[in-house]
This record gives C-alpha cells, sequence and structure tokens, in this order.
C-alpha cells in the first residue's frame, strides 16, 4: 500500500504520509462530556447511577473508535482498489493495442457557470440602458430587452447553469431562434434583406456578450480540461487519470518506474502474460465447470468458447502491430555501424613529410578512405557509416603509407586492425594496437577509433554466452547470441559466427520457461548459469557477469510470456545502463513494506480480478471527473477517456453490456440529481443492452447472465420512470428547448423503453396515453410553479383591484408559458398536435378558476376586467389548436353579458348627454364642430373601438355587436342633426335684414357640426364592407345620410335668402330714383353719394370672410358662394327687367354698376369658377348698364365721373 491516508495530489512529496491515528484528546473530551442528560442523571442519584454513567460513557466511546477504524480501514481498502485500478490504467495507455483516440466525436461546449451568468446579464442590462458603445436601432433593443426578461432573468436558466449543461453555444442559439421569429414579422425594405438584418443583429448579439474582456480566454499554459477534447498524449492521459482516481504524483512515478512503461518489450510481454492468463482462466472454468449463472444452460459451452475466441482476437490484434520494418525474417538488416578514426600513434619509421592514410571497411560493404596527412601529425576525426546484415561483423581498418614511386602500384600497409563489434560494445575512443608487417620497425603502433552499431528493433539482446542443449547446441562452447523477436509472439535464440548473416544454429522460446540456476558441475567456462526449460528440453547458458545475466534472463522472460517470474540473484541488481529497458532506481527512498506494496500492486495478475466490479469503479470516477470539468458534455466522455476505457474494457475482457448497464446507472443517478444528460446517449446504451438481453449479439456475445438480465429490467423499470418524470417536467428538463432535441430524443428513447423486445413496436395509442398522462401532470406542475414564481395569495382579504392586478399578471405569464412551450417544445410533440392542445386546455382551466374568483368580487358597474379579455383573446383567436376550445368558449361566455351591459349603459349615458348637453350648448367652435357634437362623436368612436378591439371571435355576435353599434350611432347622429338644425333655424330667425347684418359665429359652429356629421356618418353608421348588407340596413343608413344632406341644403338656402333680402332692401332703396315718380323729381335736386353701394360691398366681404374662417369644409363654402352669386345676381337682373322702359337714374347707375363689377370680382376672388360668373343674368346687366351708360354719357357728357362697366372686372381704386 503507498498511502491511503490522503487522496490529494502533493506533487513534489518525497515521502509517504503515516496513517492517521484517532485524536486522544478529542476522545478524552468525549468522555469527560459524555451523552445529553448524562449530568442530570449524576445529580439526580450521584451514588447508584455514576457507575453506570461511566460505563455507558465508555461503551460510547469504543463504539465511535470502532467506527473510525472501520472507516479508515475502508478507506484504505478504496484506496488499494483505485491503485490497481490505475496499474491496469497505466499499462492500457503505455502499450495500447486496441483502440484508438476517437476523432468523430462531436466537440463539447465550454460551460456557463454562475459568475458567468452574473456577468452576462450585467453586460445586456448595460446595453439596455445606454451604457455602451453598440448601436442599435429600437426593434433590436426590443428583441434584446426580450430575451433578457424572458431568458437571461429566467429561474430555470439558474437551474440550468447551475446543473452544469449550458453553454455559450445554448445561450447564442436561444437569441437566433427568438429574433428570427421577430424579424420575419418586420415589413421588407428595398436593398435591405432580412439575411443581412439577422446577420447583423447576431453581430451586436456577440459584441454584448463578450463585453470589455473575454470571460473564456485561456491562460498561455490551458489546463488539462481545457483541452480534454483534444487528442492527448500519453502524459495527458497519465495527468488525467491521476486526477480521476486521485493517484498523487510520486505515486505515479512509483508506479510508472516500477511497471517499466518505457519498454515497450516489457509491455508486450506483461499483454502476453495476460493473455496466456486469460486462456488458463477459460480452461480452468471449462473444467471445473464453474460458470456464471445464465438465462439458457446452452449457454455454458458458448461462453468457454466466447472467452477463448477473446483472447484469440487479442492476440491477433497484438501481433498485428509490427516488430520492425525487416519483417519476419530473421535476417535483419542493421540501421547503421559508425566507424570513427582519431588518431595513429608510434609511426617512427616514415619520414615526417610523407603521405599517411587510413581505410575502413565491413565485411561485404564499400571500403572508405580518410584523407591523406602528414606523418608526423597522423589525426583525422574522420567517421564512415556502413550497413550490414550480419550481427558479428568483420570490420578491418589498414594505414597506408603513400608511394612516391613512379612504377609503383600500391601503397604500402604500415598496419591494420580487425575487430568484431557488437550492438553491446563500447561507444567512446578506445586505442587498439595494430598488426604491423615483419620487419617493421613500429612494433608499438597503436590507432585510436570507436565502432559503434545500432541496435535493430527486433533484436532484443545479444551477447556472448557458454550454452549447451540436448536438440541445439550440444557442446558447451562459448557463442555469440541474439535474442530476435520475429513477431509479437514468435522470439527465437539464435547464435552467430563471425562475417555471418544467417544464424548457425536458433531455438524458438515458444513454451519455455527461463529461471536463474545454480552452476552446474563439470562445465568450464561461465561463472553465472540460467536455463530455459520445456518438457523434454532443457538448454544450459552461462556468462561471466550477473548484471549480464540478469538482462538475460529479463529479456527471455519478456519473450517467453511465462506466468512464472523468474527469482533473480539479491546482489548487483542495479541494472547496467546499456540495457536501456530496465526499470530505474526511484528517486524517492521507500521501506521494505512499502516496496513490497509497490511490488504487489504490479506483480498481481490481472485475471484474479473482477474487472467488470474494477471497471464499474472506474467509469463512475471517469464519469464524475467529465461532469465537474468546464466542459458541457452532458454525459459524454472525452476521446481520451473513451480510449482508456475501450482498452481496458477489450484488454481485460470486460463485457459490453456490463460497460453499458453500469454506464446507464450513473447517468441516471446524474439525471435524478437535476443534471442535464443526453437522452441520445442513454438511448445508445439501452438500445445495446436490449439488444444482447434479447440475443441480438450487438458485440458478438451471445452468452446473457442472469445477472446482466436483472440488472436490465431493474435499469428499464427505473428508465421508464425516469423519462416520464422528464416528460412531465419537460420545462425544467429542457429549458427553452435546450440541449436542441433533447426532449425530442427523450420521448424516442420512452417509446424504445416501453417495447418489450427489440421488434415489436410499441402500439401508438400506449405511447399516446403516457403522453397524454404526462401533459396533464405537467400543466398542473407548470400553474402551480407559475403561481409560486409570480407570488400570488389567492385570499378573500385581498382588495378586489388587487386580485384583479394579479390575475392580468397572471395571464401575461401563462401567455408567455404557452409561447414558449410552442416555440420550443411543440417540435417535440407534433406527432401528438392534439395532446399539446388538451396540456393548454388544461393549464388555461387550472388558471380558470383562479380567474372566475377575481371576477366574482368586482363591481358589477366595473369595467376594469375587459383588458384581461382583450389579453386572452388576442392570443387564443391566433392560435389555430386553441380558437374556440373550451377555455377560450368559456371565456365568451362570461364576457357576453358583461358586453352587453356595456353598451347598454353607454348607449343611455350617450343618450342622456346629448339631450342635456345641447340644452346647455352655446356653440363655441371646438375642433370640427361644437363641445357637445365632439363629445358625441368621441364616445360613438371610442365605444366602437372598443368593441373592435375585442375581436370577437364568435361570427354571430360579432356581426351583431357592430350592426348595433352602428345603429346607436345613427340614432345618436340623429338627434344631433335634428337638434342642431333647429337651433339653426331658431338663430336665423333673430338676425336682422339691413347692410349691418354680420353673420354670427354660433351659426358657422352649427354649419360645422353637420359637416362633421356627414364625414362621421361614413365612419360610424357604415357597416364593415366584409359583411353582407341586407335591405333593411342599407334602407336605415340611406335615411340618416339623407337627413344629414336636407339639413345641410336647408342650411345653405337659409343663409343665401338672408344674404338675398338684405340686398333686396338695397335695391327697394334704389327704387325711389325711378323715373316718374315724386321722390325721384324730390332727390334729382340733392346731391347723392355711394354710400349705398359702399355698404353693399362692405356686407359681402364681411360675411364672405366670416364663412371662410367660421365653416371648416371648402366644399360647403364654395357652394354657399356659388348659390349666393347665383341669387344676387338673379334678384338685380329681375330688378333692372321691371324697369326696362324706364332709364335709370344717374344714381342709380352708378349704385349699380358699382355694386355689380365688386360683387363679381369678390366672388371671382373667393374662388367662384367663371362659368358661374358669367351667368346668362350677369350678361343682361351687364348689356343694361352698358347701354344705360352710353345714353348718360351722350346726355350729360361726364355726369358719371369715371364709373364704367368696362372695368367691372377690375376694381378700383
Amino acid at each position: 500500500m503507498l498511502d491511503s491516508s490522503s487522496s490529494e495530489d502533493t506533487g513534489g512529496e518525497s515521502d509517504l504520509e503515516p496513517q492517521r491515528k484517532p485524536d486522544a484528546s478529542s476522545s478524552a473530551e468525549k468522555r469527560e462530556t459524555g451523552p445529553p442528560g448524562s449530568q442530570q442523571l449524576r445529580s439526580a442519584t450521584p451514588g447508584s447511577l455514576a457507575g453506570k454513567s461511566t460505563k455507558v460513557n465508555s461503551a460510547t466511546d469504543e463504539e465511535q473508535e470502532k467506527r473510525k477504524r472501520e472507516s479508515i480501514q475502508k478507506e484504505e481498502e478504496e484506496r488499494k482498489i483505485k491503485l490497481q485500478i490505475y496499474v491496469f490504467v497505466l499499462r492500457c495507455i503505455a502499450y495500447p493495442f486496441n483502440a484508438k483516440q476517437p476523432t468523430d466525436m462531436s466537440r463539447r461546449q465550454q460551460k456557463v457557470n454562475k459568475q458567468q451568468l452574473q456577468a452576462v446579464k450585467e453586460r445586456f442590462l448595460a446595453f439596455l440602458n445606454g451604457e455602451t458603445q453598440i448601436v442599435a436601432d429600437e426593434a433590436f433593443c426590443n428583441a434584446v430587452r426580450s430575451y433578457y426578461e424572458g431568458f437571461l432573468k429566467s429561474e430555470r436558466i439558474s437551474r440550468m447553469v447551475q446543473s452544469g449543461g449550458c453553454s455559450a453555444n445554448d445561450f447564442r442559439e436561444v437569441f437566433k431562434k427568438n429574433i428570427e421569429r421577430r424579424v420575419r414579422s418586420l415589413p421588407e425594405i428595398d436593398g435591405l434583406s432580412k439575411e443581412t438584418v439577422l446577420s447583423s443583429w447576431i453581430a451586436k448579439y456577440d459584441a454584448i456578450y463578450r463585453g470589455d474582456e473575454d470571460l473564456w480566454r485561456q491562460p498561455q499554459r490551458a489546463h488539462l480540461s481545457a483541452v480534454s477534447e483534444l487528442i492527448l498524449s500519453k502524459e495527458q492521459l497519465y495527468e488525467m487519470f491521476q486526477q480521476i482516481l486521485n493517484i498523487r504524483k510520486f505515486e505515479h512515478q512509483l508506479l510508472y518506474n516500477a511497471c517499466q512503461l518505457d519498454s515497450m518489450d516489457e509491455q508486450a510481454a506483461q499483454i502476453r502474460r495476460e493473455l496466456d492468463g486469460r486462456l488458463q482462466l477459460a480452461e480452468k472454468i471449462a473444467k471445473e465447470r464453474k460458470y456464471p449463472k445464465f438465462v439458457s444452460a446452452d449457454m455454458e459451452a458458448l461462453y468457454v468458447e466466447e472467452l477463448r475466441s477473446s483472447v484469440n482476437l487479442l492476440m491477433a490484434n497484438l501481433e498485428s502491430l509490427p516488430v520492425s520494418k525487416g519483417g519476419p525474417d530473421f535476417k535483419q538488416k542493421l540501421k547503421r555501424s559508425t566507424i570513427v578514426i582519431m588518431e595513429v600513434q608510434g609511426l617512427k619509421s616514415v619520414a615526417p613529410d610523407r603521405m599517411v592514410y587510413c581505410t575502413m571497411e565491413v565485411e561485404g560493404e564499400e571500403k572508405l578512405q580518410t584523407d591523406q596527412v602528414e606523418a608526423s601529425r597522423p589525426q583525422w576525426g574522420t567517421q564512415g557509416d556502413f550497413t550490414t546484415t550480419h550481427p558479428l561483423p568483420s570490420v578491418k581498418v589498414k594505414l597506408f603509407l603513400e608511394s612516391t614511386r613512379v612504377l609503383a602500384l600500391d601503397d604500402k600497409e604500415l598496419g591494420k586492425v580487425i575487430l568484431n563489434p557488437t550492438t553491446n560494445g563500447p561507444k567512446h575512443t578506445e586505442f587498439h594496437r595494430m598488426i604491423v608487417p615483419k620487419n617493421s620497425q613500429d612494433t608499438e603502433l597503436k590507432i585510436k577509433l570507436a565502432v559503434r552499431m545500432d541496435k535493430p528493433p527486433n533484436m532484443k539482446h545479444s551477447g556472448y554466452l557458454y550454452a549447451m542443449g540436448q536438440r541445439v547446441w550440444k557442446r558447451w562452447k562459448k557463442r555469440y547470441f541474439v535474442l530476435v523477436q520475429v513477431s509479437q509472439y514468435t522470439f527465437a535464440m539464435c547464435s552467430y559466427r563471425e562475417k555471418k548473416a544467417e544464424p548457425q544454429e536458433l531455438m524458438q522460446l515458444e513454451g519455455y520457461t527461463v529461471d536463474c540456476c545454480e552452476p552446474r558441475p563439470g562445465l568450464q567456462g561461465g561463472r553465472v548459469f540460467f536455463n530455459v526449460l520445456k518438457e523434454g528440453d532443457l538448454v544450459m547458458f552461462a556468462c561471466d557477469d550477473e548484471q549480464e545475466r540478469v538482462l538475460w534472463v529479463q529479456a527471455m522472460y519478456r519473450a517467453t510470456g511465462q506466468s512464472y517470474k523468474p527469482i533473480l540473484h539479491p546482489k548487483n541488481k542495479t541494472p547496467n545502463c546499456r540495457g536501456g529497458n530496465q526499470k530505474l532506481t526511484s528517486p524517492i527512498s521507500l521501506d521494505p513494506s512499502q516496496r513490497q506494496a509497490v511490488e504487489k500492486l504490479i506483480s498481481a495478475s490481472p485475471c484474479q480480478f473482477d474487472h467488470a466490479a474494477l471497471f464499474t469503479i472506474l467509469q463512475k470516477h471517469t464519469l464524475q471527473h467529465r461532469m465537474n470539468d468546464s466542459f458541457s458534455c452532458l454525459g459524454w466522455f472525452s476521446p481520451g477517456q473513451v480510449f482508456v476505457l475501450d482498452e481496458y474494457c477489450a484488454r481485460y475482457g470486460v463485457r459490453g453490456c456490463h460497460r453499458h448497464l453500469s454506464y446507464l446507472k450513473e447517468l441516471m443517478d446524474y439525471s435524478e440529481n437535476n443534471a442535464l444528460v443526453d437522452p441520445m446517449l442513454l438511448h445508445y446504451s439501452y438500445a445495446f443492452c436490449a439488444s444482447h438481453v434479447h440475443g441480438n449479439r450487438p458485440d458478438g456475445i451471445g452468452t446473457v447472465t442472469m445477472e446482466e438480465k436483472v440488472q436490465f429490467e431493474a435499469i428499464r423499470s427505473r428508465l421508464i420512470a425516469l423519462l416520464e418524470n422528464q416528460i412531465t417536467h419537460f420545462r425544467y428538463c429542457f429549458p427553452f428547448g435546450r440541449p436542441d432535441g433533447a426532449l425530442k430524443a427523450t420521448l424516442s428513447l420512452q417509446e424504445r423503453v416501453l417495447m418489450k423486445d427489440i421488434t415489436t413496436p410499441v402500439p401508438p395509442e400506449d405511447m399516446k396515453k403516457l403522453v397524454q398522462r404526462c401533459l396533464e401532470q405537467a400543466a398542473q406542475i407548470n400553474y402551480s410553479q407559475l403561481i409560486e414564481y409570480a407570488k400570488i395569495k389567492v385570499e378573500h382579504q385581498v382588495p378586489s383591484e388587487k386580485r384583479l392586478e394579479d390575475m392580468m399578471r397572471l395571464g401575461e405569464l401563462c401567455i408567455e408559458v404557452l409561447q414558449q412551450n410552442e416555440e420550443h417544445h411543440s417540435e417535440a410533440f407534433s406527432c401528438w398536435p392534439e395532446l399539446m392542445a388538451e396540456h393548454a386546455e388544461k393549464f388555461l382551466s387550472l388558471y380558470r378558476a383562479d380567474m372566475e374568483a377575481a371576477l366574482q368580487v368586482q363591481s358589477i358597474d366595473s369595467w376594469n376586467s375587459f383588458p384581461l379579455f382583450q389579453l386572452f383573446n388576442n392570443f387564443l383567436r391566433t392560435d389555430p389548436h386553441l380558437c374556440n376550445g373550451m377555455f377560450h368558449k368559456h371565456l365568451q361566455d362570461l364576457y357576453i353579458p358583461l358586453v352587453v351591459r356595456y353598451i347598454d349603459l353607454m348607449e343611455l349615458a350617450i343618450a342622456q348627454s346629448i339631450h342635456r348637453s345641447f340644452q346647455k350648448e352655446t356653440w363655441q367652435p371646438v375642433n370640427n364642430g361644437s363641445a357637445t357634437s365632439e363629445d358625441l362623436f368621441w364616445k360613438l368612436n371610442t365605444l366602437q373601438m372598443f368593441v373592435m378591439d375585442l375581436h370577437w371571435p364568435e361570427p354571430e355576435f360579432a356581426k351583431h355587436l357592430e350592426q348595433r353599434l352602428k345603429l346607436m350611432a345613427s340614432d345618436m347622429m340623429e338627434a344631433c342633426v335634428k337638434r342642431t338644425k333647429s337651433a339653426f333655424d331658431a338663430k336665423m330667425q333673430k338676425v336682422c335684414k339691413s347692410t349691418d347684418f354680420l353673420l354670427p359665429l354660433s351659426v358657422c359652429t352649427m354649419f360645422n357640426v353637420l359637416i362633421d356629421a356627414k364625414n362621421q356618418c361614413s365612419k360610424l353608421c357604415v357597416l364593415d364592407s366584409e359583411q353582407e348588407i341586407d335591405g333593411q340596413w342599407q334602407q336605415y343608413h340611406s335615411k340618416i345620410d339623407v337627413l344629414i344632406d336636407e339639413a345641410l341644403k336647408d342650411i345653405i338656402t337659409s343663409l343665401v335668402s338672408k344674404f338675398a333680402a338684405v340686398l333686396n332692401g338695397v335695391l327697394s332703396k334704389l327704387s325711389r330714383y325711378d323715373e316718374g315718380t315724386f321722390f325721384s323729381s324730390v332727390l334729382s335736386f340733392t346731391k347723392p353719394r355711394m354710400d349705398l353701394a359702399d355698404t353693399y360691398t362692405s356686407f359681402v366681404r364681411q360675411n364672405q370672410d366670416i364663412l371662410h374662417r367660421g365653416v371648416s369644409d371648402e366644399l360647403y363654402i364654395e357652394t354657399v358662394f356659388d348659390q349666393w352669386y347665383t341669387d344676387s345676381m338673379r334678384a338685380i337682373c329681375v330688378w333692372l327687367t321691371d324697369r326696362l322702359d324706364l332709364q335709370l337714374h344717374m344714381y342709380q347707375l352708378k349704385t349699380l354698376i358699382n355694386i355689380v363689377k365688386k360683387t363679381y370680382h369678390d366672388f371671382r376672388l373667393q374662388g367662384v369658377q367663371d362659368s358661374t360668373l358669367n351667368i346668362k343674368s350677369y350678361e343682361t346687366i351687364y348689356n343694361r348698364l352698358t347701354m344705360e351708360e352710353a345714353t348718360v354719357a351722350v346726355k350729360a357728357g361726364d355726369g358719371l365721373r369715371g364709373i364704367s362697366t368696362r372695368d367691372s372686372d377690375v376694381e378700383d381704386d
């Protein structure tokens, strides 16, 4: 046991912590204090109960101590299990041969935590308050406000963030879905597509979301959880599972070194030993018939066959791994042989200025040569590279003297050295004595060089050994041996001669067992011995070095794949660095017991463990680590975790069904604790288990244990309840439709779980009934949650106004809930749209009870509840499933009496208002009429707009309401017109008929009232064009139109008659100057002035101005002027016609010329058309006055004094 007292990673700790012991002081305190009430007992009976109290305290302390010991022991056992699991995980990571890290898994998004959610809220609030530099239009601001109020401030989002299943992408997708609906409702804009608007809004959203600083910005050195979605290296996988299993760093270092994880040969050998152990276990099970309990007894033989097949598959996988690039042939090509020649010493027989050089060659390869140097300084530093197929090659290096003679063919050889290098030979430069020719003076000639041979990957060890066997190497002799790996399962011990590429003799190690042994007497050569043993065969080996024996035994131990571990000599266990594949000495000092614990962990046979139970623990902690990392994983493992778990299951024979059953248990535990889990993940694991239990062999395993079946049925029952609960709480389990498609997948999974087997589908009615039951419960849950959220108290003590206000607010929330259900969840329930409609009706029926209670306490004459009807009716009438549904019809039945009573009262109030107001009317102008008419038309229009805004959904009653209001408006307007006409007639009877007459302003107001009534009639009294208009209604409406037209006609006629009466008074005054009368002869002696013409002209102009200022409609002003001018010209024409035989008096002529000329000019300025101005009466008048003017001019010369009809269309100065 490494350490069981702590599970934290201490990193650089160099020693193990001691186990914690119970605190003596705390125990003493507890013994002194004792259980509650013990003081009272002692005080009550100090003599008799003292001993008993002491015994009770002692027993309690002992129980607590026992619990502590049990707890510590339990923690220690759990710690041991985790360390053992970690050993298996280390081997899976170090040498995987079954699984790879998947690259096709969807990338998970970073989680949003509470602090980030609060920061996002603050950024959006700052934008809404105008505290940012982001420019946006009103539509975007409204969208952001709706998003902020409805989504960011929602309690469901807070829960989702708390559950760890919410990412920034979820926030963005909800906003995108929200604005897509808004943008679709916007009108089309030329030159600006809606896609452009969407892109712009999304860009602004991203700017708001990021704010001034990016919360997701990672530090320069990314944490392990930040890169867990990527393909991880071995070191990163080690670090991840240290965190998962709470393994300390120094514990990992100890286990890493002890397991020799850096030696691929050791890991491959470990796998071979494990697979051999599994085969032996399968044979033992078959022999002892210790089978698991299967659902059928016929599966026992199949179970053993499956065990063998799984091991054979692993062997095939291991065998498929390449050993080297050379292939399976024993004849392997060495990578490279390097010869480095440095210098020569002891060269005395050659003159210093002569040139010398060296050659180097490996047997069978091309010869290489160094540069030529002077004999006084024979130094080179030249390197030559060769490749060879000989495990024991011959390397020749020669020293030559360059010949200066002309006829010499070859240079003189001064010396040579022949070497047989091995891969284990020294790598540094050394001096070698050279062989010189006979009679040479350089007897001490030496050369400094180094020969290095690279070791090929399939050469596991090599060196000189003494060997003797029964079938091979029958003579005890020293030979050069090479341990060759042909494949993952084939190793051969080969002996080679010098300069030979093929082995002289070889022995395959399959089935042999290697171990150390004592020296065998009678054998000369070798100091330490070891042998390999097989039934009927024994081969003895010996070498001169204990360390060399350790290396050979360990290499052959890996090659044989034996389960028995050789016992090495305790001395000189420190490995030689030449081995390169031996475990390193630990820098951490361990006492013997700790070292024994480490050895026990790494030497434990995997076949002795229940790997199903160990994998359950591993998968549980891995999922826990995954759910707590920085990604919104929804239960999905990272690629690295999937890789390790896959490798563990394949390597240690964990059944696929057990893996998925334990996975389902853990996922359901998280789901029941309100964590978000992807239902697609549940669906996949459940489908795998169901397929396996029903014999469909999803992973090729045909045996089904009773334990698997029982667990599957338990999980199925639990999963049905879990999914039913999630469907019932769909608004809270999948808020705003997130994760995307999760609710639809949950319904699909529920349908799959309800299947009794893998082929028979669930009857549609059964699934429909389940969804219907869930939605009925969901309606009650959603409404109760809404009541709690709105904090509404339904109590009789609450004032009626407050209750109505609460119902209005609750109604808005109910509509928001139904809209969110339609927007985010309707697609999932698209197979049962009628069930969603029933859910909405059930939800609204719960609201109906509270609404009726609130309406019953309202005053009978209170109309404040109509906004509540408008709120719901505007929502329901646009919903195809809820329009005229149960709640909608009940709402109409509830409000029909209120609407009818309201209209009745308004009709009575308007009628009374007309009667009272016209009695007190002062006829002062107000807007387009008088105060009474304006109030009347406003009331009628407001009442009609109110009823129109109700948008009554039932067509017949809506038509009835409209017709009634139109009839009411017609009646009220008729009364208004008649009252106004009566007041006008009474007013006109009181006015004078002289030129002093000025039209009263009140008359203009009355005129405007009738004109306004005419204009309002088309709006207030005409039915909607879409409705059918019957003959009676058309006749009634024509009656009010005729009434108004006749009233206006009468007023115009009355006004013109008054103006004509004034003109008749002027003409009657001119009649006194008629020729042949008494007054004419008398008035001829006076000097008349033009006062009469001027006063009449002033009268006309003043009344024209009054009409222009007082009457609001230009059309009716023109009508008055046209008729006034026409009647005036006719009156003058009649007057002149009556005096056709008489000559006009000079005064009459001047006055008429002045009146006619100015009247023509004034009315022309007022806009009277020329066709009206130049009527026949005017032409007759003009001709008569022109003739009279000519007559006066003949008789009296300049008697008219410049007054003439010729410029009658131009006014005199």
